[in-house]
């Protein structure tokens, strides 16, 4: 008899798959693509066809639990959370917001802000990445971009802290409860914003043009859905900028080519497709379907896992190589279609905005002590990820 292969699991939360998932995605992919996860009573998908044919599909896989029963609490309903063609008038008029705002002047500050902050860090043996440089810019790019005074940066990443940890609630049930008074606390901030805040920006223009807007119960879908951009935006930049600096550290060749500015928007793009942020998200089977040969019944959970996707070799040649002119390059992830992140250009602007910084400082940066990687498995993140500025080496021009 030939020897018994062990049969493979995917466990989100151990350590080796917090490191480097992708070895056990690939090995996934392979032998057993569409796979029931017991922990998250869902079934996964590992395939780049199969999960684009899912969140295409808003008829078959529901966003909106509603549409299947479920009890959807107020302050949960927003544009990432319903479904066409109710989500259409939220997200048009935030989409309008974001086209209406000049996110080169902010992208301009945020450089300054960088260029000022390496400067601050340039003394120093070691730094963390994540508090020093992530943190504070992500917090202040999405305040400007919503036109709002920051918040303490303490007390909000506590806060953003525990509604991202809340994301993992079907692995881990103790991160449900903190996560939802987190969110209360969010919504309270929020509404003052919509109440004080006169400053131009996004906010100001979804508060004017949510006004005339002829849907009487739109409005609160307007504030719990700048909750969840100005928290979503954050948490989200924050763990992307941590993945992109890792990945650069790694590959420090791939810094100074993106001195060319073509290679600059497409290096950004590919960052986020060979180390993202987010891992996946979820759809409901409205009816009984096949995904990928095997019967989904409706009811059931499907969790599109984007890492997973995003290295599948069937749409990206090499996906374990960081190429900077990756093209074509219709990566996951920021989500797909009309519940891709809104907040996707700020994102993609403070990641330039970082890039060119760290390609003009005078410095380069390097590793300076060991990684640690956050226990966490919707939101792949750095706890600490510590680097230091070596002026004594230089840069090659």
């Amino acid at each position: 008899m030939p020897p018994t292969v062990p049969m493979l699991t995917y466990d989100p939360l151990d350590p080796a798959t917090l490191a480097d998932p992708y070895p056990r995605l690939a090995a996934l992919r392979e032998t057993k693509p569409v796979f029931w996860h017991e922990g998250m009573r869902s079934w996964a998908l590992t395939r780049y066809a199969d999960c684009v044919a899912v969140l295409r599909d808003h008829t078959r896989f529901a966003r909106d639990r509603r549409r299947m029963g479920a009890e959807v609490p107020e302050p949960s309903l927003s544009v990432q959370s319903m479904d066409p063609p109710q989500q259409a008038p939220v997200r048009s008029l935030f989409m309008n917001a974001l086209r209406a705002q000049d996110l080169d002047a902010i992208e301009v500050r945020a450089r300054k802000l960088l260029a000022a902050r390496f400067d601050q860090l340039s003394g120093r043996a070691e730094f963390d990445v994540m508090a020093e440089i992530a943190a504070p810019l992500s917090v202040a790019v999405i305040s400007d971009l919503l036109g709002v005074d920051e918040p303490d940066h303490g007390s909000f990443a506590q806060v953003s802290d525990a509604i991202m940890r809340s994301m993992d609630g079907g692995l881990d049930p103790s991160v449900v409860e903190p996560g939802r008074i987190a969110r209360q606390e969010l919504s309270m901030l929020v509404e003052s914003w919509f109440l004080t805040s006169g400053r131009p920006g996004l906010l100001s223009h979804v508060r004017e043009h949510a006004r005339h807007a002829s849907d009487a119960g739109l409005d609160r879908f307007v504030r719990n859905t700048a909750r969840v951009m100005f928290q979503g935006g954050y948490s989200t930049m924050v763990a992307a900028i941590g993945n992109a600096v890792h990945s650069l550290l790694q590959n420090p060749h791939a810094l100074q080519r993106m001195r060319d500015t073509d290679l600059l928007r497409s290096g950004v793009d590919e960052l986020i497709r060979y180390d993202g942020p987010v891992q996946g998200t979820s759809r409901i089977a409205t009816e009984t379907c096949q995904i990928g040969g095997v019967t989904v019944t409706a009811g059931e959970t499907v969790t599109v896992l984007f890492a997973a996707a995003n290295h599948d070799p069937a749409q990206f040649p090499d996906p374990g190589r960081l190429l900077l002119d990756r093209s074509p390059n219709r990566h996951l992830g920021y989500g797909w279609g009309t519940h891709a992140c809104i907040g996707t250009v700020p994102a993609q602007m403070a990641l330039r905005a970082l890039v060119s910084s760290l390609v003009e400082h005078a410095a380069p940066l390097k590793a300076a002590a060991e990684p640690q990687r956050r226990r966490a498995a919707t939101m792949r993140a750095f706890d600490v990820l510590p680097a230091a500025f070596h002026p004594e080496t230089g840069v090659h021009r």
